[in-house]
């Protein structure tokens, strides 16, 4: 330590930085020891569960897609994300889709009508042609020869005549936009003419429409189609619906209800797949018979469309899902990030991951034959009780699917069945206490491998969903504390997959050669920044609550290494705070002329350029085992500065508000809507306090700079020596700054006043004090005036 003894604060708050900095950086670099890269190999799932010829064996799946707001969610959007899902390439009689429309939009239920009867003439085109991806409005706008690969002669006429087609059905779904912009005074009104139990968003009823399914839904070729099932959550005043996550809640009872595959997918409603196989890719690992049983959910990465060939603000977020993903898939998988993930049903049901049978100590292969009988007699006997006790513990926990349940009562239908042994050992009430008071759905938690009641009615299922997705069907239940989707964030994805590892599961990572889900990402960096602040406050509230991971979880089934991947992403954000100090200190030190260290010495130089080198190597390491370009690791350093400063910090605030002071702050959900062909909102700067801190950094640090150089002219050729240290510093901070600068500059006539006014005004005020303290005087060594016998009177 060797303080700066005219400087001795700016010292300080530097080391305090410094020290904060190192810490945040080991947590970043431990989870990242153990990189995984690994490949799948369909053609041996298809030997092995799908044979030509032969009933599929594939396991079925219940697709999520989760909407709030039309408007800025846009139904095309959401179609062509559905169209996807229906034509993928899956055995048909094992997929199921399911829509939440959480704002109970009348808009999102037409468009969703309009999208199953396109599917029955898109579907059949898709899987005829073998076509990639089977989203329509990516795969006409794709700039490749379409011909490349296509033998069938008709190809060229029936694609001609689709494409006609998805234009005639994207001017139905432009046509019920347009119809939604103007709501009448009444409400709006259902073909039947009877008023749409939606019109009120905060007090409506549940809704459920099955559009496609085993009972009539075929295409144009007489084949079957996927279930597509339309779902409305009940939604009344006074009762906390927890946004996205109690949306989701909602689906696994419908699903459970009506479908109950043993594996479910959830998808944002703009991402699509981009690749048909994704289901088959999920499956290699989710029906390993060495692994799968331990493994909670499959993880792909996220990939984007409609992003600017520089990726200015970092939207890509390769070095994420690129570096620290696979790494984290060598100690107990990667984290959940909200969409693109394949889940096993029962890990949502707050059950332990199965033990790993540990191999026997002995075996007869490595004792002479004269000793088997004494010691195969004792490892027999023990290997029997052994298995006794698992026998019981497996009893207690899940049920075969082949057998009857649970008494199931309270249905008009009568649905019946009973298991004596199960119910002596499942007390109803500590079922209905965990799962809510659904008989239809407490019995289909305990099918292992999925599959419903085959004595109960469609009607009664319907009648049953219906009863799940009740306003009140949570309270005093486990749903949201140990069951389904974690509420208390945010960002409940992050929890979510954060107790799910604390069950001893583990989590897989996915990266096919063809990416298996596309999405759009905010252009405008308004929006980006909003999107990024939402991920902060969901990291600062799981920080501050019980589910933190410094103190939660443990003797439970957490790995170390994954608990400290689990901190980092919590504790990211709070890391804004030395951030902009440390950005603030260049200024500040070309204002006053002082310096945050001392002189170094020859040792002290070594030990910094020893320093340096270590994270520079680190960094080139990463890049070469993960395939990250130099770009995209410098884009992502660039956002780390530009978010820190801005969304990082005023998620710190707010979450210190929501937790401390009570005081709410809600998200916005962020538009998927807008024209990326020309990138025309790359620049454009809606107004945000967000955009404050930054640019006052950046005019405080040019300023600084313009002051600095000014000082070095007025006081001689000694002082430019120590500006260049300080120029560096205050460059390093503009440098990162600069696509926020090169945004603020490209559009001056979109810039709103407002932004510029309070960032020159705290700017100035910054001078001011600086001013006050140091002012630019020439500072002399002479004997003062009134020595030298000059009255200034």
């Amino acid at each position: 330590m060797h303080p700066v003894n005219d400087a001795y604060a700016l010292w300080l708050v530097s080391v305090i930085c410094e020290i904060w900095f190192a810490i945040s950086w080991i947590l970043d670099q431990f989870p990242k020891w153990l990189p995984v890269d690994r490949e799948t190999y369909l053609d041996r799932l298809s030997l092995r569960y799908d044979k030509e010829g032969q009933p599929s064996q594939l396991s079925s799946v219940d697709i999520f897609v989760s909407t709030v707001d039309p408007l800025k969610e846009p139904p095309l959007v959401t179609a062509n994300t559905v169209l996807s899902i229906l034509a993928v390439d899956y055995p048909v009689d094992k997929v199921s889709c399911y829509v939440s429309d959480d704002g109970a939009a009348m808009l999102t239920f037409e468009a969703l009508s309009e999208t199953s009867e396109f599917a029955r003439k898109w579907v059949p085109f898709c899987k005829k042609f073998n076509i990639e991806p089977r989203a329509p409005e990516f795969y006409f706008a794709q700039k490749i020869d379409y011909l490349q690969d296509k033998v069938l002669t008709s190809f060229i006429k029936e694609r001609r005549a689709m494409k006609r087609e998805y234009e005639e059905f994207k001017v139905r779904i432009n046509a019920l936009v347009a119809k939604a912009q103007k709501v009448p005074e009444e409400g709006w009104t259902m073909q039947d003419g009877t008023p749409w139990p939606g019109n009120n968003v905060r007090d409506h009823p549940g809704m459920i429409q099955v559009f496609l399914g085993q009972s009539g839904g075929h295409d144009t070729e007489g084949n079957e189609l996927p279930r597509l099932v339309y779902a409305s959550r009940e939604k009344r005043p006074g009762f906390n619906h927890h946004k996205k996550a109690g949306a989701m809640n909602a689906l696994v009872r419908v699903s459970a209800v009506l479908t109950n595959a043993p594996y479910l997918l959830n998808l944002d409603c703009d991402h699509y797949f981009n690749n048909s196989k994704a289901l088959k890719e999920a499956m290699c690992f989710m029906m390993d018979p060495l692994l799968g049983k331990k493994v909670c959910y499959v993880q792909f990465p996220q990939r984007f469309d409609g992003i600017d060939r520089h990726d200015r603000y970092a939207n890509r977020n390769i070095v994420f899902f690129d570096i620290n993903m696979k790494g984290l898939d060598g100690i107990q998988g990667p984290i959940y990030v909200g969409t693109g993930c394949v889940f096993r049903r029962q890990a949502f049901y707050g059950n332990d991951a199965p033990k790993t049978k540990k191999p026997p100590t002995r075996t007869c292969n490595c004792w002479p034959n004269w000793c088997c009988c004494g010691c195969c007699f004792s490892g027999r006997k023990k290997k029997k009780t052994t298995k006794s006790k698992s026998e019981k513990k497996q009893k207690f926990r899940r049920l075969d699917s082949g057998a009857p349940v649970f008494a199931l009562e309270g249905i008009e239908e009568g649905i019946e069945g009973i298991e004596s042994e199960k119910s002596t050992m499942l007390s109803e009430k500590k079922l209905e206490k965990k799962f809510g008071q659904s008989p239809v759905f407490v019995a289909s938690t305990l099918l292992e491998d999925g599959g419903t009641l085959k004595i109960a009615s469609p009607a009664s299922l319907l009648k049953e969903a219906i009863h799940v997705i009740s306003c009140g069907y949570e309270d005093k239940t486990d749903w949201g504390k140990e069951v389904g989707w974690i509420y208390g964030s945010v960002t409940e994805d992050i929890l979510t997959g954060f107790k799910m590892h604390c069950h001893g599961w583990r989590s897989i990572y996915c990266i096919p050669d063809r990416p298996a889900f596309k999405g759009s990402a905010p252009i405008n960096l308004s929006d980006r920044l909003h999107q990024v602040l939402r991920w902060a406050l969901g990291s600062v509230e799981i920080f501050l609550s019980r589910h933190c991971p410094l103190w939660y979880g443990y003797g439970g089934g957490l790995k170390w290494l994954e608990r400290l991947s689990y901190i980092n992403a919590t504790v990211y954000p709070w890391t804004s705070i030395p951030l902009v100090a440390y950005c603030t200190l260049p200024a500040v030190c070309l204002l006053t002329g002082k310096f945050i260290t001392p002189e170094l010495s020859n040792v002290a130089s070594l030990w910094f350029l020893s320093l340096f080198i270590c994270i520079f190597a680190t960094s080139i390491l990463e890049m070469r085992w993960s395939g990250v370009g130099i770009d995209d690791w410098w884009r992502n350093e660039q956002f780390w500065v530009i978010g820190g400063v801005s969304a990082h910090l005023f998620a710190v605030v707010q979450g210190l508000l929501k937790v401390l002071a009570g005081i709410d702050t809600n998200f916005t959900v962020t538009s998927k809507a807008g024209d990326d062909e020309d990138f025309s909102e790359l620049y454009a700067f809606k107004w945000t306090t967000l955009l404050i801190p930054p640019t006052t950094l950046l005019i405080i640090n040019l300023i600084g700079v313009v002051a600095g150089v000014s000082n070095a002219i007025n006081n001689g050729y000694e002082s430019w020596g120590p500006l260049f240290g300080k120029l560096f510093f205050a460059f390093w901070v503009i440098v990162h700054l600069y696509p926020f600068l090169k945004g603020l500059l490209g559009r001056q006539n979109r810039t709103p006043t407002i932004i510029i006014v309070w960032s020159i005004l705290l700017a100035s005020i910054f001078s001011l004090l600086w001013v006050r303290v140091d002012p630019f005087l020439a500072k002399s060594d002479g004997p003062v005036l009134e020595e030298c016998g000059l009255d200034c009177h």
